[in-house]
């Protein structure tokens, strides 16, 4: 079987690991091959969406914070509609067709996790039915019953069908829901390194970046120039996303997290310390923070912490800072939260930059857009 002509891996390889960083990187390169106009900074928020945001099923709204505090009649429901309904008027949708629009890489990899699956079960098929022979006459349960299933469908539906499904076809439903349950836990693949996959395959899409920097996804820490493999015995660091500048060298260490929760922004500064203590030189590095937290008292948080009375991060970068905003708009706004005035503060002052600022500034000026 003909290997995929971006990896040179056989296709049965790719869809086995459909979740993995190669079959990303290459639905990745599906997804902006295919796109009539090229990446851009104005642009890039929206990819990133179009990508990894997904509709949270327990409420039907575009995810934006912890599923438990946007159930309906919390404040964070009254904010994932505001934030939802924001977000399809941007797309030119309607907010009922919004799913369409987005979590594309997502949908992309389980189609070739079903692929995959199918593939799978037909192989196996020959050989659990001879497996099953040896006990005949006994009835024995078919491979895919799920009695418990079939009553619940039974119940629910019953009253609306002509006739009951055959067996083969509820066996066949009960298959496909165990199916769709299961690939939701592999979500965290997609939004976790799915995102540095994304924004590095944004950063080397823009040609002005890619010929600018050595753009390196998830590298050793050691394997950057200016900095010491770890002493034997220490754990080796890892950087989400760095870009090296090849005028001068000068490293830029992105850490990237779609969100992240207090016990997560404590690991910064050590994180930070880490990498401040494998230099093996003194010259700076910029320390950048990329993320899609909509927590407002979080953002607010980040931005003004501080090692050694200077910013922890050289920038903070949020995919959408429209986004967040849109989020407390009234009337979804929750007066008490003083988090928002703080990260309206920051975002009007230039210190949580959008996405698309960020990638402008990465861009040598005399190659700059509409400059």
């Amino acid at each position: 079987m003909a290997g995929d002509k971006v990896t040179g891996e056989a296709p049965e390889q790719l869809v086995e690991r459909a979740f993995g960083h190669e079959n990303r990187m290459r639905l990745l390169g599906r997804y902006f091959d295919g796109r009539p106009t090229p990446v851009t900074p104005s642009g890039a928020w929206r990819d990133i969406y179009r990508l990894l945001l997904w509709i949270h099923p327990t409420v039907g709204l575009a995810h934006c914070y912890e599923s438990d505090k946007c159930q309906p009649g919390r404040p964070w429901y009254a904010r994932s509609l505001a934030f939802h309904t924001w977000l399809a008027h941007e797309f030119g949708v309607t907010p009922r067709t919004l799913g369409v629009e987005i979590d594309v890489l997502f949908s992309l990899a389980v189609t070739d996790l079903a692929a995959f699956a199918a593939t799978k079960r037909e192989r196996s098929a020959a050989i659990a039915e001879s497996q099953r022979q040896v006990y005949a006459p006994e009835e024995l349960p078919l491979p895919g019953e799920d009695p418990e299933l079939i009553d619940l469908v039974n119940r629910h539906l019953a009253p609306w069908l002509r006739e009951l499904p055959d067996p083969e076809r509820l066996r066949n439903l009960a298959a496909s829901v165990r199916l769709y349950v299961g690939q939701e836990n592999k979500r965290k693949n997609i939004v976790g390194q799915g995102f540095e996959d994304t924004m590095a395959t944004i950063l080397q899409r823009i040609s002005a970046i890619q010929r600018s920097y050595d753009i390196r996804i998830r590298p050793k820490l050691h394997d950057l120039p200016g900095f010491y493999p770890p002493k034997e015995g220490e754990d080796t660091q890892e950087v989400d996303l760095a870009l090296v500048r090849k005028s001068d060298k000068h490293r830029t260490l992105v850490t990237c997290k779609w969100s992240f929760r207090s016990d997560r922004e404590k690991q910064f500064p050590n994180e930070h310390t880490a990498f401040m203590n494998l230099r093996s030189n003194n010259r700076p590095f910029d320390y950048v923070l990329l993320t899609n937290e909509f927590d407002p008292a979080r953002m607010a948080s980040v931005s003004e912490r501080t090692r050694d009375v200077h910013p922890l991060f050289q920038t903070v970068v949020h995919v959408s800072p429209a986004a967040l905003l849109a989020a407390y708009a009234p009337p979804a706004q929750d007066r008490s939260d003083g988090g928002i005035a703080r990260t309206r503060k920051h975002i009007a002052n230039g210190r949580i930059q959008s996405v698309e600022s960020w990638l402008i500034a990465l861009i040598p000026r005399d190659a700059r857009p509409n400059r």
